[in-house]
């Protein structure tokens, strides 16, 4: 294998399969929490570990860390299946926290009987004060010492419902004077009445993260525990339950931490994002203008996309902020390869051509993608009345405005070179018609002079008689600024861009009207869109996805 394309991840791989691990021995996992849909964050968890599955021919779970009842859903977890299976990647077992609720409850009475946990009854606020601070070492709990029968008592009428909420804990005795405070002995279960979706009420106390989640990896023989970077002071604590319980037998389970990654013009907390559908700035996780991968797919993106970003943004050690302009590229480079080329036309208004003749209906030959050889070639309808974009008319303009202007000639995409001549408008002053002369000669591909003969501007356009109507909603980046959630007490929501999104009705060539739900195509001129759905009387819905080029740092 060449080591010029390894990340540091896979260096460290490589290490341990030359210090003696067998390649059969390598297991990788994603262990989502089901309390929310998935992000653009998630998705580089997701392509490191699967693709690693697949470098290395080595399994990869999915384990739900599914230890938060108050928190957790059931429609999270089937959303997180969804997704993961739109992305490409399949799993080898599907797994929950939940199912070794058992086994972590017998493994900390083993840790109770060691003299390595006990049973605290001090309140969450009488622990938080006693932790101290990085510059200040904690103080014991007053029941630190108690004895092992005792705590083995308490642990049981805990697990028994005996005892109310916040009445115990059950922590590790570590180190109270640790430099690192994780180790200041943790909180390994907590007593929380709430119906879990999988486990029902079988259980009134739930392990926290750092307990289940080692032992976790140990029991499904995850040989490497990949994390983000803010886990990283997590890996001592999950060095030392693991520690605690040896000897252990089988394979030894290593936390390694990679830079999470973070998206300018965007939010990761997905506590957060719920806020901002609790909220109504968006509509639900899967509103095209979340980070959602749910959103993202409405959106119009492909797996494909997401896969080449999150490898073009790497796999590094230290934090930063990607430009959310490169996953737009690379949405926008994928796009323009596969999807076909239309017209439509989305704020239009009515165009005649007074010398072509009435009541004709001529098909014009379009190329469907220039980027690919086997796309093929359509007819569109051509007539004397058509819609183009309101933008590219004006009445008067200066030399650098090279679409249509009276007095001046454009050519009509695939069709052919005409002249505005006059205007009618409405008793408000606004252009509702131009009058238009064509030359019949200058048809584009007819091989004639005049076909040949150049002007500066090219118009897309559709035949009135022939247009399908449409609806397109046209989304921006939710939020106005680089980094919405810099200031970590403030609520970004300050930062929410009010014209993230936009409705507007148009029309567009009529071969379209019998596309399916989810095709995408580039709206020549305009960008790239995705078909949301149909009214009731088949007008369609568009998403945008992404324009032709990035316009957001120019404006």
């Amino acid at each position: 294998m060449s080591k010029k394309t390894l990340n540091f991840i896979e260096h460290i791989i490589e290490e341990d399969l030359t210090s003696g691990l067998s390649p059969k021995l390598l297991r990788f996992r994603f262990p989502p929490e089901p309390n929310g849909y998935l992000h653009i964050g998630h998705v580089k968890a997701i392509c490191l570990n699967f693709n690693l599955g697949k470098r290395y021919k080595a399994p990869v779970n999915l384990r739900f860390d599914d230890t938060n009842p108050a928190k957790e859903e059931s429609q999270y977890v089937e959303a997180i299946k969804r997704d993961i299976e739109w992305l490409g990647f399949k799993w080898d077992k599907e797994c929950y926290a939940s199912d070794y609720f058992p086994q972590l409850y017998e493994w900390s009475k083993q840790l109770i009987k060691k003299g390595l946990a006990y049973v605290d009854s001090q309140t969450s606020h009488e622990i938080s004060d006693q932790k101290g601070t990085p510059n200040k070492p904690g103080t014991n709990s007053p029941y630190r010492n108690r004895s092992v029968d005792e705590n083995l008592l308490l642990f049981r009428e805990m697990r028994e419902g005996k005892h109310k909420e916040g009445a115990h804990v059950l922590r590790a005795k570590i180190d109270m004077t640790s430099a690192n405070m994780l180790l200041r002995d943790p909180v390994m279960y907590r007593i929380l009445y709430k119906t879990h979706h999988r486990t029902k009420d079988d259980w009134c106390i739930y392990p926290m993260y750092d307990w289940t989640h080692g032992e976790s990896d140990f029991i499904e023989q995850i040989s490497h525990s990949l994390c983000s970077l803010e886990f990283k002071p997590h890996r001592d604590l999950y060095d030392w339950f693991l520690d605690s319980l040896s000897p252990l037998d089988s394979i030894r389970p290593k936390q390694r931490e990679f830079a999470r990654l973070n998206l300018s013009y965007t939010i990761m907390s997905k506590r957060k994002l719920k806020a901002l559908i609790e909220q109504s700035y968006v509509s639900g996780w899967d509103d095209p203008r979340m980070p959602t991968i749910s959103g993202l797919r409405r959106r119009g993106y492909t797996p494909e996309s997401l896969n080449n970003f999150v490898n073009t943004a790497g796999v590094a050690k230290r934090e930063n902020i990607i430009d959310v302009s490169l996953l737009e590229f690379c949405v926008r480079d994928h796009l323009n390869k596969i999807v076909p080329r239309v017209m439509a036309v989305i704020n239009p208004v009515k165009l005649t051509i007074k010398n072509y003749p009435d009541g004709q209906t001529e098909m014009l030959k379009a190329e469907n993608n220039p980027e690919d050889d086997k796309a093929g070639f359509r007819e569109i309808p051509f007539s004397r009345t058509l819609f183009i974009e309101r933008e590219d008319f004006k009445e008067e303009a200066n030399r650098k405005f090279f679409r249509l202007t009276l007095g001046k000639e454009v050519r009509l995409k695939n069709a052919y070179i005409i002249k505005a001549e006059k205007i009618l408008k409405d008793d408000n002053g606004k252009v509702i018609e131009i009058i238009c002369s064509y030359d019949p000669l200058s048809r584009s591909g007819s091989g004639t002079e005049e076909s040949l003969r150049k002007v500066k501007g090219t118009l897309h356009w559709v035949s009135k008689e022939h247009a399908q109507p449409i609806i397109v909603n046209i989304y921006d980046r939710l939020f106005s600024v680089e980094e919405p959630d810099k200031n970590k007490d403030e609520s970004p929501t300050r930062f929410i861009n009010p014209d993230s999104l936009s409705q507007t009705k148009g029309f567009i060539e009529p071969g379209v009207a019998n596309a399916s739900e989810g095709e995408r195509f580039q709206f020549q001129r305009l960008g790239y869109f995705i078909l949301e759905n149909k009214t009731a009387d088949d007008v369609l819905i568009f998403n945008k996805t992404v324009g032709l080029r990035d316009t957001w740092k120019k404006s």
